[in-house]
């Protein structure tokens, strides 16, 4: 009887288990705590002569490979690392949506391959459901740079922002992902802070961790149109922050978003060495790596002057990171950098009007504290 019993069982869980990875989404873990990826690595999915579709995964050492034909909303479903199927669209849609009158904002920035941790906040505060599906209808999520290097499950993350932008769209709403200076770091090719599982499985997939994606890929293509500036109502956001000496990158924000989608993926020498690009990377002026809201090289007066001059009410940032969402220099700048990187704790940003607040790991709100200083971060 008692082996009998546990023969249905085993076939129950095996059942279970299939069913889970059949499933569209990963309805296994609809609730409770935010699961973390599935052991191994991917997809990474490329685009093959005959208009197909090659999905690579490293599960548990080993690489899985599918091969699929490239239609629009061709479904890739789970193998391990990211734990839901991915409807993959024909055409990657360019250009950011508009910002309605009623929509709120909410904001978060440094994941840094912390794909579990950002789950579980962003189920906390309602932006997504139990199956990680985007729940907050019209509202705009912006991510402020910063998903690639140091955590293992940087490839689930992107996915997870890939899918959300997609189901946002559908719904009214829109997932807003901004280049980081960690994003472009990886793509020329700048591995320093890269773990070192994702260099071994690049390894094993036979390419350099930048040629994961490279034009070729669909994640590839989709950070090639990803904006480096976004103005939202009356709020900017970026990365690092704008320098008071390249006003003028934001002045011309289409430009210069243009400019860095062109050159995402060019070795970093060659960047460095090209006067009309190496603006755009230095490492202490440009967008993606100004700190100069917190590290004293600008007063309140001179951050109110430039917010004027960039015709906004804020400037909201990351890169610095303060452990918490906080509010400098009189309430222009919002810093957004809650830490998310420790793996340990993480917040949201929520405008809604003129009303701003944070969102904690636990689903409470509360208002923003007002910061003079930060601790100094320089990676």
């Amino acid at each position: 009887m008692a082996d009998r019993y546990r023969s249905v069982l085993a076939l129950l869980r095996r059942g279970l288990l299939l069913g889970c990875l059949a499933a569209t989404t990963t309805a296994c873990a609809a609730s409770g705590p935010a699961p973390a990826a599935a052991a191994g690595d991917g997809p990474y999915v490329f685009h093959a002569p005959g208009n197909r579709l090659d999905a690579l995964w490293v599960c548990r050492g080993k690489v899985v490979r599918r091969s699929l034909p490239a239609r629009d909303g061709t479904l890739i479903r789970p193998r391990c690392g990211y734990p839901h199927a991915l409807a993959i669209p024909a055409r990657i849609a360019a250009g950011e949506t508009p910002l309605p009158a009623d929509a709120r904002i909410i904001a978060v920035s440094d994941i840094h391959g912390q794909y579990a941790l950002l789950v579980r906040l962003l189920r906390a505060n309602g932006v997504i459901d139990g199956q990680d599906r985007w729940n907050a209808g019209r509202d705009h999520l912006v991510v402020a740079g910063d998903v690639f290097d140091r955590g293992e499950d940087v490839i689930e993350t992107l996915w997870l922002l890939f899918q959300l932008q997609q189901q946002a769209r559908a719904a009214g709403g829109a997932v807003h992902f901004l280049l980081g200076n960690h994003e472009t770091m990886a793509l020329y090719g700048s591995t320093h802070y890269v773990h070192t599982a994702l260099i071994d499985n690049a390894h094993r997939l036979g390419r350099k961790y930048d040629a994961l994606f490279a034009a070729d890929s669909v994640l590839g293509q989709w950070l090639r149109t990803r904006p480096v500036l976004l103005r939202l109502g009356d709020t900017l956001f970026v990365h690092g922050g704008i320098s008071p000496a390249n006003l003028e990158l934001a002045v011309a924000a289409a430009a210069t978003n243009a400019a860095y989608q062109h050159s995402l993926g060019t070795p970093r020498k060659q960047v460095e060495a090209d006067p009309a690009l190496a603006p755009l990377y230095d490492h202490k002026t440009s967008p993606i790596w100004y700190r100069g809201y917190f590290d004293g090289q600008l007063d309140t007066p001179a951050v109110r002057a430039l917010a004027a001059k960039l015709g906004v009410a804020r400037i909201v940032v990351g890169h610095t990171t303060v452990g918490e969402v906080a509010s400098f220099h009189d309430g222009r700048v919002i810093a957004i950098d809650g830490g998310l990187k420790r793996g340990t704790s993480g917040q949201l940003l929520f405008i809604e009007g003129d009303r701003l607040s944070r969102g904690l790991l636990d689903g409470r709100r509360e208002a923003l504290p007002a910061l003079q200083e930060v601790p100094r971060d320089h990676d």
